[in-house]
């Protein structure tokens, strides 16, 4: 197998990955479980999309599901504590903390204060207006 073949394989595998992950993001998932139906070690899947996608799976799943709760946030209807669990969250104080760490304030002031940040915008646009920016180094 050529280099450029390993690369595309590696490639395809770390977006069925990603994919999983923006599938399932609400669900219990961990890098040794993704690692395993990538057929690769825990260590590979690591490095591999590290490389790809510029951060870990850990991260990347974080930063999915924190899109998720300021999706929900926003729409107002539930509370901060129903888009915890939602978003595959299993302790408050974590979200919280993880929300205010990647958005800059407590989820429930973001529900107070942006409940109306994405109106009038199509939602395949709300997304990426609204989209968590984690800092990368």
């Amino acid at each position: 197998m050529s280099v450029d073949e390993r690369r595309l394989r590696d490639i395809v595998a770390m977006r069925r990955v990603r994919d999983r992950i923006d599938r399932d993001f609400a669900q219990p998932l961990d890098v040794e479980a993704l690692a395993r139906g990538a057929h690769v070690s825990a260590g590979q899947l690591s490095r591999e999309f590290v490389r790809i996608y510029g951060e870990s799976p850990y991260s990347y799943l974080m930063t999915r599901r924190i899109e998720r709760a300021m999706t929900l946030l926003r729409r107002g209807d539930l509370s901060v504590t129903e888009v915890c669990f939602a978003v595959g969250y299993a302790s408050l104080g974590t979200f919280s903390t993880r929300f205010t760490e990647l958005v800059g304030v407590p989820p429930s002031a973001y529900r107070r204060d942006h409940s109306q940040a994405a109106a009038g915008i199509p939602a395949c646009l709300a997304r990426q207006v609204t989209r968590p920016v984690r800092e990368r180094s």
